[in-house]
């Protein structure tokens, strides 16, 4: 398979993954498919080098670039006494995933990245270590703290 085709085929095969971990990674849906689109253009310059196994280039790609935008941003934000209108939701799922987005994006951009890597995406401590460039200790304490800021900002679940 030429190159070009080998990276078309990863890009069908492998854009909702990404998609959904660029989407923890931000909280925004069209911040995620800019960081998405953003990784695979990066991605592609490198494409012979790593075809192979093009996935933890990706991702450490995804993971950077969320970190530098979220840098670049993080002095633009503006706050509001008033929260945006939401559509009707009986069974309560969509506020729980506010919740849960709420929370992750408290988290700094380290500790989302390893909660999201080791536990959305189901790596291990070695595999999210190489992605991150760092250490499995480091992944263990920040999943920890990570972890542990999580509980106390969301609800303890309803025990029947």
């Amino acid at each position: 398979m030429s190159a070009p085709d080998s990276f078309t085929s990863y890009v069908l095969a492998r854009r909702g993954a990404l998609l959904r971990t660029a989407y923890l990674l931000t909280g925004d849906a069209d911040d995620a498919d800019d960081l998405v689109q953003v990784a695979l253009v990066k991605a592609s310059g490198a494409w012979r080098r790593i075809e192979d196994d093009p996935e933890p280039y990706v991702r450490r790609i995804l993971v950077n670039e969320n970190v530098s935008r979220w840098r670049r941003r993080r002095w633009r934000e503006v706050s509001t006494d008033r929260l945006p209108e939401v559509g009707h939701d009986p069974v309560g799922r969509h506020d729980q995933a506010l919740v849960l987005r709420a929370a992750l994006q408290a988290l700094a951009p380290r500790q989302r990245a390893v909660v999201v890597l080791r536990y959305f995406d189901d790596l291990t401590e070695r595999q999210t270590a190489e992605l991150l460039g760092v250490s499995v200790g480091t992944v263990k304490s920040q999943a920890r703290d990570g972890l542990a800021r999580l509980r106390e900002a969301l609800p303890a679940p309803a025990v029947p």
